[in-house]
Order: C-alpha cells, then structure tokens, then sequence
C-alpha cells in the first residue's frame, strides 16, 4: 500500500469527524502522525468512513494485504463509560450491537471476519465509548473523547511494539 508494497501493520481511524465523537479514530490516527513518520513497515490512515473499500482491496488484491490489521473506531456499548477504551475483535461484536459500531455495520463485520478467517490478517479493534454524537454536523470531540485519544494512541504504540520487535525503540511513536 506504501510504495507499491505491503505494509506489515495498517492501521485504520475510522469515523466521521463531523459528527463529535464519531471522529475518534481519525483523531488517533492525528495523534499518531504528530509524533513523526511511523515505523517501517507500519502504515497509519485515515480511512474516515470508507473502511469497506480498504478491506475488499486486501480480499482482491492479498500482496497488499498486511500480517495486521489495527481497526481504531468509537461504539456506543451499553454498560462503558464514555471514554473508556478497551479491546474487542469482529467475533466478539454483539450482533444487537453491529448497528452501533459506527463503521462496522452487517456487511463490514462480515468483511472483518471473512479476512480474519480466510487471509490471516490478525485484526486488532481498539475502541472507545462515545459521550455523544449529534444528529447534526458538530466537529470535535468531547473531553471524555480527547483524553481516550491519548489512551488509544498509548494502547498502538505498546501493541506495535509487541507485533514488530524490532521497532521496540520507538522514538517516533
């Protein structure tokens, strides 16, 4: 995907920025990109809300595909805290709850699932509970929001670290 060739880690922040705290994998991804150019091999996007078209480019075209894939992406999960940031993988996604994560409708948890199981990818979903998203264009998150960006951030560079041993000294990230 980065110069013609595949990346050992992607990570994708999700959501819309428009619509407050929708836009917390986009505000990670910033985070990430503030501190320097990521490690080799490790590619940081803002896919907004075209995640699936990302993902049907791994199924049809596997050489690009990467050993993992890093999903960054808030919920609304009943019983979280808003902020709270926490771990969850496509096969643990409630299916009453497909219709809250925000870019993981039906088709995409399938999607998910189809390139956990058929490709290899190791798919890691950091995710944060949403305080509020409006129902209108409303940019920036809230303060619960902004410090779990902080936490997220903190949680990809320990699990960069742990996939990639050799980019253990990251000064970057």
């Amino acid at each position: 995907m980065h110069n013609g060739k595949a990346e050992k880690v992607v990570v994708f922040g999700c959501g819309n920025t428009l619509l407050g705290d929708d836009g917390f994998g986009p505000a990670v991804i910033a985070d990430l990109q503030s501190l320097g150019d990521p490690p080799e091999h490790v590619l940081l996007e803002d896919v907004g809300t075209g995640v699936r078209e990302y993902l049907f480019d791994f199924i049809l075209a596997p050489d690009i595909a990467p050993k993992h894939l890093i999903i960054l992406d808030a919920v609304d999960f009943q019983g979280r805290k808003p902020g709270e940031v926490f771990a969850i993988t496509p096969d643990t996604i409630p299916a009453n709850k497909i219709h809250d994560f925000s870019l993981h409708q039906f088709p995409t948890v399938n999607l998910l699932r189809e390139l956990s199981e058929h490709t290899g990818i190791v798919i890691h979903i950091i995710a944060a509970q949403v305080e509020h998203i409006p129902d209108k264009i409303a940019p920036g998150l809230t303060p619960s929001m902004k410090n779990a960006v902080k936490e997220a951030s903190a949680k990809v560079k320990k699990l960069l670290s742990s996939i990639c041993p050799q980019i253990r000294e990251v000064t970057a990230l």
